[in-house]
């Protein structure tokens, strides 16, 4: 199994649950072997496929952070797309049998340049699942409690400093997961598909951020707002009140694991899309303007909110979604 991840956190946990749900009847090397590689560098990453030749890629890797990829929209579509293009071609010619990508819920009716590149490598994703006999498969979800950059680890800092805790809006709202059970849904989804689909994971209900803020006060022995307040500093650009799991149009089949369900989703012209995807990671794009401009091309409802790219939302004409089918639901 090869695991490409920044957060060494998922690489642990996925060995754990292996362990765990097979003790006997599985094999797990006893050392893990480390590549430090760029995605990006595709003849670096080619040796390792060549080296040893994976029956199964788990492909985490990416820029996840909201406000950072808003000013660095080269660089999000640079890691996030190519490489993600670059991993899954190469899975495919090295005749890989299963690749698995992991998504993200703000991949669903994007308002940021991150939810956008990730639901563009969801589609590249799709559009290699047509053409070849690796299975590709996508799973989405929501945000992991104790994630490198997660909202929990900087609560905790902050109560640690004595406060405020920062929060963008008081009535946000987002989905949570721990990393174990993230893991095990992963590896479920992983096994039980057969190429094609996006698996969308039963997060229960979404959770009000300000209400965690005083829960964690309150756990840590203090009260709000006496001890430590709670600031509200704005929404950032890109971010949503609230997170979606489902697109516009979009609907669920369920499995037979309770907490995974398979999206029916929105059919494309692939040709056309993927050509637009090669476009968008090939050309040499050297202001922000034109790389997002491309990305709400290829993404149609991508909005931005709260963005300096919304100008480029005001300059759009219908004409511009051509490139893009007919949306239609189709069974997976």
């Amino acid at each position: 199994v090869n695991i490409n991840q920044r957060d060494t956190n998922w690489q642990n946990y996925l060995k754990e649950v292996l362990i765990e749900e097979n003790p006997n009847g599985i094999y797990v090397p006893s050392s893990k072997v480390h590549f430090v590689a760029d995605i990006l560098q595709k003849i670096r990453i080619e040796k390792v496929f060549d080296i040893f030749r994976p029956d199964i890629v788990y492909h985490a890797a990416a820029y996840k952070h909201v406000p950072m990829l808003e000013n660095n929209p080269i660089e999000g579509c640079l890691n996030n797309i190519a490489g993600t293009r670059n991993l899954a071609d190469l899975a495919e010619r090295f005749g890989t049998q299963k690749f698995v990508f992991v998504s993200t819920d703000k991949a669903v009716n994007p308002t940021n340049v991150m939810g956008a590149t990730k639901r563009i490598a969801e589609m590249y994703i799709s559009c290699m699942q047509k053409e070849n006999k690796t299975k590709f498969i996508t799973t989405r979800f929501g945000n992991v409690l104790g994630s490198n950059g997660s909202v929990i680890p900087l609560f905790r800092k902050q109560i640690e400093k004595g406060g405020p805790l920062t929060l963008t809006h008081k009535d946000i709202t987002r989905y949570f997961m721990t990393i174990p059970e993230a893991s095990q849904l992963v590896l479920e989804a992983g096994a039980m598909g057969d190429g094609g689909e996006i698996f969308i994971f039963d997060m229960g209900e979404s959770v009000k951020i300000f209400d965690l803020a005083k829960n964690m006060i309150k756990l840590s022995g203090l009260r709000y707002p006496d001890d430590i307040d709670i600031k509200i500093t704005g929404l950032r650009p890109g971010e949503k009140l609230y997170e979606e799991l489902l697109a516009n149009g979009e609907n669920t089949l369920p499995t037979y694991h309770q907490k995974i369900k398979i999206s029916k989703v929105r059919d494309v012209e692939y040709a056309k899309v993927r050509s637009k995807i090669d476009e968008l990671c090939i050309t040499n794009m050297f202001f922000s303007g034109n790389t997002v401009k491309l990305m709400k091309e290829i993404v149609p409802e991508y909005v931005s909110k709260n963005s300096d790219f919304c100008e480029l939302d005001n300059s759009t004409s219908a004409s511009d979604s051509k490139n893009i089918a007919p949306l239609k639901i189709v069974q997976p």
